[in-house]
């Protein structure tokens, strides 16, 4: 069954606005006390007073239980506009729902429909971030997520005259996103680890760590610890995200994870010159290299690409997925994978912000790479759909999200905001994206 049969044929009948990740699946950042059903709605706080007597409540809030009654009803939950702004596009779009949905049984999402909307539900997938300890400092990132981040914004003050930052990402250090310094005992961490030795190990498909940088968190070390010293007791699969820069120990990594089979998630959107203006920290020759490692180590289960789709990356994305293609090539279909994951925020990184004709442009080199590979026996359907909704989006969508300014703004911050880029961090966006040095010199 194909995604959009699974749509038309089991999620909609549940329901129209249906989707299992309310139920079943987790982000929880452990330094802020903050969760979300997947990485697309807003963020909300757990009751620190109340988790600490139930730790199922790290997963199992007020807002997600209202969120699944929404769903019962067929009702959209505003936090997951993401999705409803895909499906919006036509009756064959295929929004992230489909992919959250179709890794569980359909039993699972029968019985999620008939769970009470106020019941505490057993997770099957999980995200979660110890801290938000990190080298590294993406231009789409924020401080509430990256150390390097709050350095910036501490040495340099917050960046100046943005108008259509509603969520403040770049006007402060964020302190709330890490409630407890490194060397304190932390709640929610307590709460988490109390929850994963009494029942968590055994209900869980997939727990994957995120950051921060994960691997730089002695948090992750245990856990890993743990899985190596407790081989049999959970069938949970691990997977980490990692963003594989200079400063990861991936020796460290091969021989403590060695026999245990997991899956590495890593970020990039762009090569050489540019992947390095985007992701700050980032040295392009070191990440390729650490990825062939991983690769030649033969001991992950898959290396998986995540690609932030943003205004810049466009330039060189067709020349990313060419390097993951030639990858698979070498080492299997299945060693390595990516996805196309679309930018919202901050709205005015959008690659709706480019003009018409250079998004054109970068259209058309997808629509050329796509028909290379589509029929390609080494490219997954997800891949096929993820590179055709990108291509799609760049067609019919003009705003990033109901709630984003009018174009004159976001204009007006993407130059605001990259000229002090530019002047913190000692580079040159001329220089680094030269198909849009004239059309940003004129902004």
């Amino acid at each position: 069954m194909n995604n959009l049969e699974f749509r038309q044929q089991v999620l909609d009948p549940i329901s129209s606005s249906f989707c299992a990740a309310k139920w079943y699946n987790a982000t929880i950042w452990l330094g802020s006390g903050q969760t979300t059903s997947c990485h697309h709605p807003p963020a909300h706080l757990v009751d620190i007073d109340r988790v600490r007597a139930n730790p199922k409540l790290l997963h199992n809030t007020d807002q997600k239980k209202e969120d699944r009654r929404r769903m019962i009803q067929g009702e959209r939950p505003p936090g997951c506009e993401y999705c409803w702004k895909i499906e919006d596009m036509g009756s064959d779009a295929i929004s992230d729902r489909v992919y959250k949905s179709k890794i569980y049984p359909i039993e699972a999402l029968n019985e999620a429909f008939v769970t009470a909307p106020d019941a505490d539900v057993n997770l099957r997938t999980l995200e979660i971030a110890f801290d938000r300890t990190c080298q590294f400092a993406c231009s789409y990132c924020n401080p509430a997520f990256s150390t390097t981040w709050v350095n910036d914004i501490r040495r340099n003050g917050p960046y100046q005259n943005l108008v259509s930052d509603g969520r403040n990402h770049f006007t402060h250090t964020h302190d709330s996103a890490q409630q407890f310094k490194i060397t304190e005992a932390n709640p929610y961490i307590d709460a988490f680890f109390a929850w994963w030795e009494t029942d968590l190990h055994h209900t869980l498909q997939e727990l994957r760590i995120t950051g921060g940088e994960p691997l730089m968190s002695h948090h992750t070390w245990r856990l890993i610890d743990w899985f190596r010293d407790n081989r049999g007791r959970s069938s949970t699969r691990l997977a980490i995200n990692s963003n594989l820069g200079t400063e990861v120990d991936i020796d460290r990594l091969l021989a403590s994870t060695e026999g245990m089979a997991i899956d590495l998630y890593t970020s990039n959107e762009a090569v050489s010159v540019q992947a390095e203006y985007i992701r700050d920290g980032l040295i392009w020759d070191d990440w390729a290299n650490n990825v062939e490692r991983l690769l030649d180590s033969g001991q992950f289960r898959g290396i998986h690409v995540m690609a932030t789709i943003n205004a810049l990356c466009l330039s060189t994305l067709d020349q990313l997925l060419e390097c993951i293609m030639n990858w698979k090539l070498e080492y299997g279909k299945d060693a390595v994978s990516f996805t196309l994951n679309i930018l919202r925020f901050p709205s005015f990184q959008s690659p709706l912000v480019l003009p018409d004709a250079q998004r054109t442009v970068y259209r058309q080199r997808l629509v050329t790479w796509l028909e290379h590979w589509a029929d390609s026996e080494f490219i997954h359907e997800h891949e096929v759909n993820h590179t055709q909704r990108l291509i799609d989006y760049l067609d019919v969508v003009k705003t990033p999200h109901s709630e984003a300014f009018d174009r004159p703004k976001l204009l007006n911050d993407f130059r605001q905001f990259y000229t002090q880029y530019d002047q913190r961090r000692s580079k040159d966006f001329g220089a680094a994206f030269p198909e849009l040095k004239e059309w940003y010199n004129l902004l």
